[in-house]
Formats: structure tokens, sequence, C-alpha cells
């Protein structure tokens, strides 16, 4: 029997490339808003810990009321809703390293700190094809990454213990989240994050393609 029996993904800069479509996102709301806007390569270290963390991260430097950045943070949501589709893409080999796992009988599972719908709807549209056993975002039962209780809850309900788990992410938050909740960190270097954040926070595997996953099972 194989060591690893299921595989958590995290999915902005892991499993989908969404930074066009977060940047043009947030640049909209802070050009309306008559803040300068960023690259888009300049979101890879603002994404990753939600959108009010986007946001906070996106405005010039400041002490902004709540109720500032809780406006912001509704405008984001609903510029992403209508670009959320028009960018976004699997990265390179995903699909193939999806098909090669399932064929393994290896369990496949996505948590996101997107709001957990459009965790879903994402899931749906970019990696329809692929069988996953549990796709969860942020929720009122789940909180935002480091947090492990979503790992954990994960755990629960295909009725494995995390040490069956390898955990793909690309960011310090995500190996923060894998070490917390005793899974196996690999960090993926492709995605929005540099190695050395990756190995620093406790990533115990680099790697810098997804058809090397397979290696590891």
């Amino acid at each position: 029997m194989m060591k690893y029996q299921a595989v958590l993904f995290d999915l902005d800069g892991t499993l989908l490339d969404t930074l066009d479509d977060l940047a043009d996102s947030m640049n909209a709301v802070l050009a309306a808003g008559g803040y300068p806007v960023h690259p888009a390569d300049a979101y890879k270290t603002f994404v990753g810990d939600g959108v009010e963390k986007l946001v906070r991260r996106a405005l010039p430097a400041g002490d902004y009321p709540d109720e500032d950045i809780q406006r912001y943070v509704k405008l984001m949501r609903e510029e992403y809703s209508r670009r959320w589709a028009n960018k976004t893409r699997p990265y390179e080999g995903i699909d193939d390293m999806l098909r090669a796992l399932a064929q393994r009988g290896v369990k496949l599972t996505v948590l996101s700190n997107k709001p957990d719908d459009f965790t879903k709807l994402c899931v749906e549209r970019f990696l329809g094809d692929h069988s996953f056993d549990v796709v969860q975002g942020v929720s009122d039962e789940v909180a935002p990454k480091p947090n492990p209780a979503g790992a954990k809850r994960i755990c629960r309900t295909l009725g494995l213990e995390p040490e069956a788990f390898l955990y793909l992410g690309d960011t310090n938050t995500d190996m923060q989240t894998a070490n917390a909740a005793g899974m196996y960190a690999i960090g993926a270097t492709w995605g929005f994050r540099t190695p050395e954040e990756l190995t620093k926070h406790g990533a115990k595997t680099l790697i810098d393609h997804p058809g090397k996953m397979i290696d590891l099972l």
C-alpha cells in the first residue's frame, strides 16, 4: 500500500494561474478610488491570505477605517465576479498530474482561501474533467488558512489520518497549514512565491513541475 493515499491541493498559484484576473479586478477597484494600480506580478505577494488581506496589501500604506476596508472588499468581490474566468487557466501539466494520481487511486481534495462558492465554481469550470473527493473554500464553517481546521475537516470527511496526505501549495500560508495539520508539505515553485519562502516556512520538498508529484507517492 502506498504511504500517501490523498493529496490536498491549494488552488490559486498551485492548480490554477488566477493572477491576471485577480490583478485586473483589484486594479479596477483601485482606479475607481483614485489610487495607483499595480503590475500583475506585484499581486504574487498580495494574494494567498483571503480577500481582505489582498485589499489591505494593494491599497497605499495608511490607516483605513474598517468600513472603508469592507467597502473595498465588497467592490473587489463584485469586480472579480465579472472577471474570474477571463484569463484564468490550469498550469501546464496539471491535467496530466491529476489523471495520473486518480489512476493510482489517490484521493484528490482542494482547500482554498477563496470563498467556498468561488472555489467550487473555479474547480468546476477549469478542472471539471477530474473527480475531486472534497472541494472546500472559506465559509462560516471553515476558517481561512493557515488555520489548519479546514485541512483537518477534510481528513475527517475522508476518514484518513493527516499523515496519509501530501499537501501541495505555493505560499508560506500553505506550508504553515500543512505542517499545522500534520500533512507532508510540498512547495510548488511555479506558483506565486519563491522557493526560499516555501523552504523557510516548512516545505519538506520543492517541485518545479506538477508531474513530479507522482514520484513522491
